[in-house]
């Protein structure tokens, strides 16, 4: 017998699938919309049945997209001459349905002068299939009835439908109803907009509410859009957070939401207030593109700004053999000297000292790295003209020569812009980033419009605790950009263009996410299955690392596996406590796994390649027992204080991305 064909059912608001237990047969798929308040329905079904008649029409109905659009293939095979056989097999009921209608009777055999297009059919294939949906429909909900009536086995999941799906239990049948969302089922028409904060709990707790409920919603996070918050102020009166609107009018904040939600009037306030469409005086919804923060404003001019310009335009530059190497786009400083001596009509000592300022702002930079600027024959060459710039994918086409903004406000603003992209763009737990989302996103472009002041940032401003959290933050953002720039590393050398060569310009520097990791917050040593280190003697980006290496620090960075760390981002000001809390969430989560009977211990890979950070194996397990639940911290101080030998295995890294 060929397969069933599909037919659509809908019934109630809700999505059911049904199957049997039969492991033979087909899958049949029902998918129709019987009224404007219903949604999808499907039914599955498995039939063993033997082959009789080979000569079966076959027709599948498929639904596409939200728009309940229809789609009918019919094919027809047929051993007759003339005329069309409009015979459609029924799906086989249960034994407790009830019992088929028969199809309509086939036309009479027509002349080929007088045969009817397939396209003429149609209208009646289309009434057919609803009016068995129907007759089904009807059949399903009686049964359901029968059972609650009957005392038989009905077993209901969910049974007050708070949640998404509800699964009921029947013998020999499941049903699963998938609920509308809350803006289908009250038909919404208005916008629901809060303005919010980064890192703020209450805001993920209206988040949050909002995705359970599967309601659309529009969030102005002022940390992105620092100029809303004058607006937030004015249509409150008080610049807390969250403040949500329904259209133009204020509901109010976490507190407010939580009382009207306890009370059963949430509900009829969104009717209220949402029933119409959004008028004007609503919250505005931010527009990808436009700038309406301070990046508005004209930047501060360097006042050196001018002498570069000059020297662009005055100075010689080209490729020199110096030191039996061949070095491009430079000049001697003895030239830049004389140009600045008569363009500011000053003595040596002055042009010296300025030839110092503009190495100091990165604007120029030795070709060896031996001085920042001396007096005599020595070469330099523009930092846009360095070897590394175009690899750095902070870089567009020229260096921002803007006035350079305090490190510390850099490194804040960086820390906020990534946490709200995180909270609009990754699951709550972290686990799940949405990269595609967050790349063509408004926040995102802004990110990038940031990474541009970082190019002659001096970070030299900032303090060692500042400095962490910007390195580690920095890392993380870093990953997210490869990820959507050049995707998950999928084997060797995928993994040395991700980590080696995805860069980016920070105070004139280049900086690799292997350069961050191993050259700066792990003080210059090898990376894993590598035989040199990240910088040779005498490079100034040394006194950018941390005296001791601290082995929280590897908790703390994610590179976009599902092995790595969740990514975070970190304050100055509490930077060592959240590295303590992401290396108890990390152990928590399977990054060590003890088995009592064995004597074994399962560690992350993470340690095994980063060993000298952590030491030995036995002082690694005295080290981590402080960041376990106290059930693991109970196992392991038994293995450690009986003596006895410890047997260690390294877990499994997995490469794949977290999407």
């Amino acid at each position: 017998m060929n397969p069933e064909p599909p037919k659509d059912v809908v019934v109630d608001d809700r999505e059911i699938n049904i199957s049997n237990g039969d492991v033979n047969g087909t899958v049949v798929k029902l998918d129709d919309q019987l009224g404007a308040g219903f949604s999808d329905m499907e039914m599955k079904k498995i039939i063993s049945e033997k082959k009789e008649d080979s000569s079966l029409n076959s027709i599948e109905v498929n639904k596409i997209g939200e728009s309940n659009a229809k789609e009918v293939n019919h094919q027809i095979q047929s051993n007759g001459t003339n005329g069309y056989n409009n015979y459609m097999p029924a799906i086989k009921a249960q034994a407790h349905f009830p019992k088929p209608q028969p199809p309509p009777q086939p036309q009479p055999e027509l002349e080929r002068s007088q045969s009817v297009s397939l396209a003429e059919s149609m209208p009646s294939i289309g009434k057919y299939i609803k009016d068995r949906s129907t007759t089904l429909s009807a059949a399903i909900i009686k049964r359901l009835s029968s059972l609650t009536e009957d005392g038989e086995d009905f077993v209901v999941k969910n049974d007050s439908l708070n949640l998404e799906v509800t699964e009921i239990k029947i013998p020999g049948v499941k049903v699963i109803v998938k609920l509308k969302s809350e803006d289908e089922r009250f038909d919404l028409k208005g916008r629901i907009t809060f303005f919010s904060r980064s890192n703020c709990r209450d805001c993920t707790a209206v988040r949050k509410f909002f995705r359970e409920k599967r309601l659309p919603y529009v969030e102005i996070n002022i940390d992105v859009f620092p100029k809303r918050a004058k607006e937030l102020v004015e249509r409150t009166g008080k610049s807390e957070v969250p403040q949500i609107f329904f259209n133009e009018k204020l509901l109010g904040g976490l507190v407010t939401l939580n009382s009207l939600r306890n009370s059963g009037e949430l509900d009829k306030r969104m009717r209220e207030l949402l029933s119409q469409k959004c008028p004007d005086g609503a919250p505005k919804v931010p527009v990808y593109g436009f700038n309406d923060d301070e990046e508005e404003e004209e930047e501060e001019k360097d006042e050196l700004l001018g002498i570069v310009k000059l020297l662009r335009q005055s100075l010689p530059i080209q490729d020199r053999l110096i030191k039996m190497k061949i070095v491009k786009n430079c000049f001697a400083g003895d030239d830049m000297l004389e140009v600045i001596i008569h363009h500011l009509d000053c003595g040596r000592k002055k042009g010296i000292e300025t030839g110092r300022q503009l190495a100091q702002k990165h604007f120029i930079k030795h070709v060896f790295g031996e001085n920042d600027f001396e007096e005599g024959r020595h070469f330099y060459r523009f930092l846009e003209h360095e070897p590394f710039i175009t690899a750095c994918f902070n870089f567009r086409i020229s260096i921002n020569d803007s006035e350079p903004k305090s490190p510390s406000f850099l490194a804040d603003k960086l820390a906020r812009l990534m946490t709200a992209i995180l909270e609009a763009y990754a699951s709550d737990d972290r686990h799940h980033v949405d990269y595609y989302r967050i790349g063509k996103s408004e926040e995102f472009r802004r990110y990038l419009n940031l990474t541009r002041d970082l190019q002659r940032v001096d970070l030299q401003l900032l303090s060692p605790d500042e400095r962490l959290a910007f390195f580690l933050n920095l890392y993380n953002a870093m990953a997210i950009h490869a990820v959507i720039t050049i995707g998950h590393p999928e084997g060797i050398l995928d993994r040395r263009a991700f980590f080696g060569d995805f860069q980016y310009v920070i105070g004139g520097y280049p900086y690799s996410l292997s350069v961050i990791q191993n050259g700066i917050l792990r003080n210059n040593r090898k990376s894993p299955y590598s035989l040199v280190r990240p910088f040779g003697n005498g490079d100034k980006r040394l006194k950018f690392a941390p005296a001791k290496v601290n082995p929280l620090i590897h908790f703390g960075l994610c590179n976009g596996t599902r092995s790595s760390p969740t990514v975070r981002f970190f304050t100055a000001q509490g930077v060592e406590g959240e590295l303590r809390g992401a290396a108890r969430e990390y152990f928590q989560n399977g990054a060590i796994e003890i088995n009592l009977d064995k004597r074994t211990v399962s560690l992350t890979r993470i340690i095994k390649w980063f060993s000298v950070d952590f030491g030995q194996e036995k002082d690694v397990l005295r080290w981590v027992m402080s960041y376990l639940d106290t059930t693991r911290a109970g196992l392991l101080t038994h293995l450690l204080s009986d003596g006895g030998p410890i047997h260690f295995v390294y877990q499994d890294y997995d490469w794949a991305g977290n999407l």
